[in-house]
């Protein structure tokens, strides 16, 4: 229990500081909330003056004392008014500066982590930290204190009140609260439950409607949507399920509250009455208790329900924390080297390379040697280490053993700003941002002009088709690009890399997916990209990079072969069976 309240308050330290910025907005908040509970305590005393001024002393009930009492309750009201406008507008929205701040935080974070942490987490995952969790948090961060400051209040000046009415009054009721926090943590907990199966089920069902709709295309040309609607029907009847679980415990639920609110105003009324015979207490007083008991049973019930929060609040703060102390694995190291002049060398030295998280090699003593401005080739079976070759030299990852230079630089000593600079990629699977195709294409350089972004445009053979479109530069190319056919996508993922202009090109199976005729448009822009460029092809097409300056044939991790086309048909075993599969 001590570990656990120790955990609980390391994570909310963690979030103190977001409140710093916000310190006058936080104190105002809570004096508001301050001031609403004592508005809400005081109207019982108002109650009981004006039923004792009635019931013992009418003749003291003139108008200038309901004018009085009358004022008093307007006063009380218009602070009341005030106290919960700030609360609900300007309170909430500090929670929301609050969440915005750690949102960003939270976001920039997950961009400079390691591609591995990317790779090991689902993006949908990471997704509900940016949303669901920052608002569970935000809500508990914002509520909690004043939570706890209203129900604190509430049920420490209810009793002093109380007391002084009449002290047996007060024990027998705060004896009987007890019972009402017993009954209700039960039923709590299986509301609790209940909720969370079906947030579980609710998730399924979006998994299962989101991978429906990504599919469509899929789903339309084998005719399976009578499938697709049976697996919607399936989970949308077990969400309903859930619900009515849910629902059903919340009825039950709301019956005990209500059994218990209405046993303490009758054990009120009843022991009250028996004080008011007995001369102990006046009629004023017993309808005050009766409207603390309200007070403190709903004070009560805030307490359980605030507990859900709580444990969604603290649960969002672990899980936001868990990110944030995620270190980003690749750093700069202390005096990172800055190239001036970049001429695209680039060397492996005995290079191994293992997962963080597997103890077998992917890479096993890997030598290369790419001279600037040379085309060389990677070819081998998928699973050999081809693209992982390639993602060391953008130090996605670093090599368990060895070292990869950049004219005689080792990689580990360039600031990863500019080694990313260095390198330009051209991918089988195209990512086209959602936005306009001028948006896409100026990601290559974020300063470029219009001018510059056609003219890499036009060297990417994309600017003729471009100008044909109604929008032009401007036009919307949907999420992914799916407006866009492969071969479209692929050449605006091409002019993209003209405008950054590296100095060393990587193309991954960047043909590899299209038909013969758009292979045939872009494996000319990409003659024209590779021009000047040190430039390693990633190729199952081996009848594309035949006049490769040399070629490196990759089998289990290794090196096995190298040489040109012309020698390794003649003198090689692997890349031989390889190229003759190919053709055949």
């Amino acid at each position: 229990m001590t570990m656990k309240r120790n955990q609980n308050l390391y994570l909310i330290k963690k979030i103190v500081p977001y409140f710093k910025k916000h310190k006058k907005i936080f104190i105002l908040d809570l004096f508001f909330a301050l001031m609403t509970t004592i508005c809400e305590l005081v109207y019982p005393v108002l109650l009981k003056c004006i039923v004792d001024a009635v019931a013992l002393s009418p003749e003291l009930l003139t108008l200038e004392s309901i004018i009085f009492f009358a004022a008093v309750f307007l006063l009380v009201a218009i602070v009341e008014i005030i106290g919960v406008k700030f609360m609900t507008t300007v309170g909430h929205i500090m929670g929301a500066r609050i969440e915005t701040q750690m949102r960003k935080d939270l976001f920039c974070h997950l961009q400079n982590l390691h591609v591995s942490y990317h790779d090991n987490n689902k993006i949908g995952q990471l997704m509900s930290r940016l949303t669901n969790d920052l608002f569970d948090i935000t809500e508990f961060t914002h509520h909690f204190p004043e939570e706890i400051l209203i129900i604190s209040v509430k049920i420490l000046i209810s009793f002093i009140v109380l007391s002084q009415f009449n002290i047996y009054l007060t024990l027998i009721i705060y004896a009987a609260l007890p019972l009402t926090v017993i009954f209700a943590a039960k039923y709590n907990r299986k509301m609790k439950a209940a909720l969370q199966q079906n947030r579980v089920q609710v998730g399924e069902l979006n998994s299962q409607i989101e991978d429906s709709l990504l599919g469509v295309r899929v789903v339309k040309s084998f005719g399976a949507e009578k499938i697709e609607r049976e697996k919607f029907n399936l989970n949308n009847s077990k969400t309903f399920k859930t619900k009515e679980i849910f629902y059903n415990v919340l009825g039950k639920f709301r019956s005990v509250e209500m059994i218990f609110v209405n046993f303490m105003h009758i054990l009120v009324i009843i022991a009250g009455a028996i004080f008011l015979i007995n001369g102990q207490i006046s009629p004023g007083t017993l309808m005050a208790c009766v409207s603390y008991v309200s007070v403190l049973i709903y004070a009560v019930l805030k307490i359980l329900e605030f507990t859900e929060q709580f444990q969604k609040g603290i649960t969002g703060i672990g899980r936001f924390a868990e990110v944030m102390e995620t270190n980003t694995e690749l750093k700069d190291c202390e005096n990172p080297v800055v190239l001036k002049d970049i001429f695209g060398r680039i060397e492996f030295k005995d290079v191994w390379f293992k997962y963080s998280d597997s103890d077998k090699n992917i890479l096993k003593g890997i030598d290369i040697l790419i001279n600037a401005g040379e085309n060389v080739a990677l070819v081998g079976p998928s699973g050999a280490g081809k693209t992982t070759i390639c993602s060391l030299i953008e130090r996605f990852y670093d090599v368990s053993d060895g070292k990869i230079l950049i004219d005689d630089i080792n990689i580990k000593q360039i600031k990863l700003s500019q080694l990313h600079k260095m390198v330009g990629s051209v991918h089988q699977n195209v990512h086209l941002f959602t936005g306009s195709i001028y948006d896409n294409i100026k990601y290559g350089d974020s300063q470029a002009s219009m001018d510059m972004v056609i003219q890499a445009a036009k060297k990417a053979g994309i600017h003729d088709f471009i100008d044909s479109l109604p929008d032009k530069y401007e036009t919307y190319v949907g999420q992914r690009g799916i407006k866009l056919s492969g071969g479209q996508k692929q050449r605006i993922s091409i002019a993209r890399v003209f405008l950054k202009n590296p100095p060393i090109l990587i193309l991954d199976e960047a043909t590899s997916s299209l038909d013969s005729e758009s292979e045939k448009v872009i494996q000319r822009s990409l003659e024209r990209l590779s021009e000047g460029r040190t430039t390693i092809t990633i190729a199952h097409r081996l009848t594309s990079i035949k006049n490769a300056d040399r070629i490196y044939v990759v089998h289990g991790g290794k090196i096995a072969e190298s040489g040109t086309h012309a020698h390794l048909i003649t003198n090689s075993n692997i890349y031989k069976k390889l190229y003759k599969s190919y053709i055949n």
